[in-house]
């Protein structure tokens, strides 16, 4: 069965990291999403920004965007999307000819979606960066660390991913949906810097209220302050995860780790929080991690064990769920989330540069003479 984006079309100018991700999110669901390469990736015979499984299940087309021919044949494709991606720097599409001024006036209910790093405006909205750079501005970065340490990047999930290409993503959605009801496209203005912002707003609410101190990095309930919420190894150099807040689950993290509470500091009492980190440290490396899973796992203490991406894959819950699948040879995680009766599927895996030139733009409503004049002309280019 087709995901809940079934015949929903998308033009996505290949980028890397956040925009493909969007676009594999959209496709994962079902989109109908068309990769338009340069002519050079598909000469050289791959994408130098290409990433396995973030690639997958999308067509791709070989077009030349530095001839007019070339950017005329995006314009068509664009003239029969709902929405079109693109992740360069402000005002490169404008240059090339593919803005959102030439897509909307072909398309007015189009959906035009940027991601950029810093956004379309403002004072750095020109200036190079990388995912560490926007969770820094947006105020992310210095409340990930340990007490006395200085700030850790969490890899690029924040900014690219979860701040970046998953809000491109929502935004294309929430633009097709109004556009069907309008009548009217617009252009969605994605930048990591504020999507970084906006995944911290828990920190800004519990900051109101009092409960989280933003200069105490790694002195907070969430972020390893707590003894309580933070990893811990095992006898077998392995980790364990502890996010026993509630007092109930914390109660039962003492019931099965045999630890009496009159002995222990009370649970909130952060005066005592040293000591009971030392407690709990102390105990844990008594077990292996399994045999920690197997005292822990099944109830209720917020228990979890450390799994690297190979351990993930072989969990029972994992498994049981297929959370992570191999497919065509490649673990990968499954589409995300699932619905009841519109099931989103894996359909291919990542296409190379311009695998799909005439196939797809046959499907996009060009003919056979036309798709000769562009290859002639070195409009398109085939792998």
């Amino acid at each position: 069965m087709a995901g809940p984006l079934a015949g929903l079309k998308i033009v996505e100018l290949v980028g890397i990291g956040p925009g493909p991700f969007a676009a594999m999110l959209l496709a994962d669901q079902g989109a109908d999403v068309l990769r338009v390469h340069r002519v050079e990736s598909v000469e050289r015979g791959r994408d130098p920004g290409g990433i396995p499984v973030i690639d997958r299940n999308r067509r791709s087309v070989g077009v030349d965007l530095k001839q007019a021919r070339g950017v005329e044949t995006v314009l068509r494709l664009v003239e029969q999307a709902d929405a079109l991606l693109e992740g360069y720097r402000p005002g490169v599409t404008e240059r090339l000819g593919v803005g959102p001024e030439p897509c909307l006036a072909r398309n007015p209910r189009l959906v035009y979606a940027r991601m950029t790093g810093w956004g379309q405006d403002g004072p750095l909205a020109q200036a190079a960066g990388h995912d560490i750079d926007y969770i820094a501005v947006a105020g992310a970065l210095a409340h990930f660390g340990r007490a006395g340490e200085k700030p850790t990047a969490p890899l690029n999930v924040v900014g690219d991913f979860g701040g970046g290409g998953m809000l491109l993503a929502f935004g294309v959605v929430c633009g097709v949906v109004e556009a069907r009801v309008s009548g009217h496209g617009q252009v969605v203005d994605a930048a990591m810097v504020d999507g970084t912002a906006t995944l911290m707003s828990m920190m800004w609410g519990l900051r109101q209220l009092g409960a989280f101190d933003e200069q105490a990095r790694g002195g907070n309930v969430l972020d390893t302050g707590a003894p309580f919420y933070d990893t811990y190894e095992c006898a077998d150099g392995a980790f364990i995860a502890l996010g026993s807040l509630e007092p109930q689950f914390y109660a039962e993290l003492l019931a099965k780790t045999g630890l009496d509470a009159e002995d222990l500091p009370a649970q909130m009492d952060r005066s005592g929080w040293p000591r009971l980190r030392d407690r709990f440290t102390e105990l844990f490396k008594t077990k292996t991690r399994d045999e920690w899973c197997t005292l822990l796992e099944d109830g209720d203490a917020c228990f979890a064990p450390v799994l690297t991406l190979s351990e993930a894959a072989k969990h029972r819950h994992v498994q049981a769920r297929g959370t992570i699948v191999d497919y065509e040879g490649v673990l990968q995680p499954a589409p995300a989330p699932r619905f009841s009766r519109t099931a989103p599927e894996l359909r291919s895996p990542p296409a190379r540069p311009g695998e799909h030139t005439d196939e797809a733009l046959t499907d996009w409503g060009f003919d056979a003479a036309e798709l000769a004049s562009l290859h002639e002309a070195g409009a398109i280019r085939s792998a």
